[in-house]
């Protein structure tokens, strides 16, 4: 089993003095989920080389055992200083390709044209993308087969408005997750705010918070064997 995970390489908060980046916990829980499988695990970034961290994430009560075992792994921090260019790699050696959140991807994957290919030919040869937090935003530009938005008619979640809300950006970034998703005709639900909630629709699944980030991983494994 090879999974790709591809990280951001923006850190600022529009047009704010404030950084931000990847979130540890959606990069940590599943990064574990995906080793303790078995997997082999690429890190990938638009800008390789070492991605961006959301301070916040770094924070004492954003840790939890994920995060602390990620920090306390030599070889773990040894890949995040050395993702590859987003440039440089494609869908075919790997099975699946998992996006973990933090703000920083509604600014750059969002409207990365590697990325939003990587997507579309990922889901075109019949493996799975899954996407948790503020990553289902990067899917507002990919389409279908059928030339429509991937996640039209599609059951889908991601950070919710009032979660956004309660963190204070609503006015500062680009987009609100939950509205995009609205607006290119997904299905959008969820849970209560902070707690986890993941939607498996075929060869795409979507996690709400951090939170939801090993579950949405654990869904995508699930889909693998299920498919082996």
């Amino acid at each position: 089993m090879k999974i790709l995970m591809v990280l951001t390489s923006h850190d600022r908060l529009g047009d704010t003095e404030r950084k931000t980046g990847f979130w540890l916990e959606e990069l940590a829980a599943p990064y574990y989920a995906f080793k303790d499988a078995g997997a082999e695990i690429t890190l990938a970034s638009p800008k390789g080389g070492q991605p961006p961290l959301d301070p916040k994430s770094a924070e004492p009560d954003a840790q939890t055992d994920a995060t602390r075992r990620f920090e306390a792994d030599a070889a773990a921090k040894a890949a995040l200083v050395a993702t590859k260019r987003l440039d440089t790699v494609s869908h075919e050696p790997f099975d699946a390709v998992f996006y973990p959140g933090g703000h920083g991807p509604l600014w750059d994957l969002a409207e990365d044209r590697k990325s939003i290919a990587l997507i579309e030919e990922t889901i075109a040869a019949g493996k799975p993308v899954a996407l948790v937090c503020h990553a289902p935003g990067v899917l507002r530009h990919v389409l279908a087969a059928d030339g429509g938005p991937l996640v039209q008619g599609r059951s889908v979640t991601g950070f919710t408005n009032t979660e956004e809300e309660a963190v204070g950006l609503t006015a500062i970034v680009p987009f609100l997750v939950e509205d995009e998703l609205k607006r290119n005709g997904g299905l959008f639900s969820r849970g209560a705010d902070w707690q986890p909630y993941v939607v498996p629709d075929g060869l795409l699944i979507t996690g709400q918070n951090p939170a939801s980030s090993a579950p949405a991983a654990e869904a995508l494994i699930k889909q693998l064997a299920a498919g082996a």
